[in-house]
């Protein structure tokens, strides 16, 4: 199994037993109000969800299953909480980031699911760039909120990184809107989608990772590090579902 599926799984089982250990969802990503009945243990339900679905992803004979229990929890998100918030306020920048965080999930399980599915290749096949669509049009979104919010982006770069956080703020930005075309398009797309990988990691290592070291007890920070992980997997999905000259899809993820 390639180690792309293998990051989804484990940032699921994280972002759950963060969920079971908080009694709490996932802070902004998984925005339920306080006041709907059964909320603690919807939250359980969830956490729990989140850690199964991971851990039957990392099994051969579940892998399946794993995937699409992951895929429908994370579109459930998209469609129960974040659409919502779209609905209400659709001139507003904020509620799409919400929707681009979570879809980008939906489009790595999905892709998961496709590739170990015993289904029709075309479907499967089908599927998959349905996906890596997807996930091309967040990864768009992500560079469009670093030159929406460059000051508030800037402010999670260590300091110590030379020129200065304002540059990476946009840089960053303009890795990811090129990323993004690059899966849309079909053009170095796996190239594209392995880079990106890669950000995301340096992100892990260098904005997330001394955030949790720093504040260890921050329900934040544990789930902050959790959903980055998990875009690590679904972009190291993406690029591992992708064929050396494009939009070919690897089926199976052995």
């Amino acid at each position: 199994m390639k180690f792309g599926i293998r990051v989804y799984a484990l940032a699921a089982i994280w972002l759950g037993l963060v969920g079971l250990a908080w009694d709490d969802f996932a802070l902004v990503w998984q925005p339920v109000p306080a006041g709907i009945p059964g909320r603690m243990i919807l939250a359980y339900a969830v956490g729990a969800l989140l850690a199964l679905g991971g851990a039957a992803l990392l099994w051969q004979r579940t892998v399946t299953l794993g995937a699409a229990t992951l895929t429908m929890l994370y579109a459930l998100g998209v469609l129960l909480l974040h659409v919502p918030k779209v609905i209400a306020h659709p001139f507003s920048f904020s509620p799409y980031s919400g929707v681009a965080e979570q879809l980008a999930l939906v489009a790595g399980g999905l892709i998961a699911f496709a590739s170990t599915a015993k289904i029709d290749a075309a479907f499967a096949a089908r599927l998959a760039l349905a996906g890596r669509l997807a996930f091309g049009v967040c990864a768009v979104w992500f560079g469009l909120v670093h030159f929406h919010y460059p000051v508030d982006t800037a402010s999670y770069i260590p300091k110590w990184i030379p020129p200065n956080q304002l540059f990476w703020a946009y840089a960053t930005g303009a890795a990811h809107i090129a990323a993004g075309l690059a899966i849309l398009s079909g053009v170095l797309s796996r190239l594209a989608a392995y880079l990106l990988t890669a950000m995301f990691l340096v992100f892990q290592a260098l904005i997330h990772a001394p955030l949790l070291m720093a504040t260890p007890t921050s329900h934040f920070s544990w789930v902050m590090n959790g959903m980055n992980l998990a875009l690590v997997g679904a972009a190291w999905i993406v690029a591992d579902s992708l064929g050396d000259r494009g939009w070919g899809a690897v089926k199976s993820p052995r």
